[in-house]
C-alpha cells in the first residue's frame, strides 16, 4: 500500500512541474497559486519521505500518522491547485492531476483504516500493560517486608 501510495504521488511531480502559476497570475489568478505550487512541490516530497518512514517501521504510529497527516495537507493543496490548473493553464493537465489523485483514494482510505488498527492495537497494549503493572504492585503490595537485623555496635 505505502509503495502504491509513493508512486502515484511520485507521478504528480513531473505534472507539478509544468504548472506555471506565474503566467496565472499574468491572467488575473490570485499569487496565493504560486506559494501552493511551491507547497504542494514539497509537500509531495514530505510525503514520499515519510511513506518511506513508515515503510521501515509500520508498527510507528507517530510515523502512520504523519503520513496520513501530509497526504491531507498534500491533498488540499492539490485541490486547489488542479482548479487553478483549469481555469488558468490547461484543462488536460488539470484532469490528469485529478486522475491521479483519485486512483489514489483507495491507499487513502487504506492508510486511514490501518492507522486507526494501529492506534487500536496500541491502546490495547497500553490497556495490558497497565493492567500487568497494577497486578505486580498488588502482588508486591501483599509481601511481607523482610524482616530486619539489628546492627552490632
Amino acid at each position: 500500500m505505502l509503495a502504491s501510495l509513493e508512486s502515484r504521488a511520485r507521478q504528480l511531480a513531473p505534472v507539478l512541474d509544468q504548472l506555471r502559476p506565474n503566467d496565472w497570475v499574468k491572467r488575473g489568478a490570485s499569487q496565493a497559486y504560486v506559494g501552493q505550487c511551491t507547497t504542494a512541490k514539497n509537500e509531495l516530497n514530505y510525503l514520499a519521505g515519510s511513506a518511506q518512514t513508515l515503510a521501515k517501521d509500520p508498527e510507528k504510529l507517530a510515523a502512520a500518522i504523519d503520513t496520513l497527516f501530509r497526504m491531507e495537507a498534500f491533498d488540499s493543496t492539490l485541490g486547489s491547485l488542479i482548479e487553478g490548473t483549469r481555469r488558468y493553464q490547461n484543462p488536460a493537465i488539470a484532469d490528469l492531476m485529478q486522475s491521479v489523485t483519485n486512483e489514489n483514494d483507495a491507499n487513502r482510505e487504506h492508510l486511514k483504516q490501518y492507522v486507526l488498527d494501529l492506534a487500536s492495537d496500541k491502546e490495547h497494549e497500553l490497556q495490558v500493560m497497565d493492567a500487568e503493572a497494577q497486578r505486580c504492585r498488588a502482588s508486591l503490595s501483599r509481601q511481607k517486608p523482610p524482616a530486619k537485623t539489628q546492627e552490632k555496635r
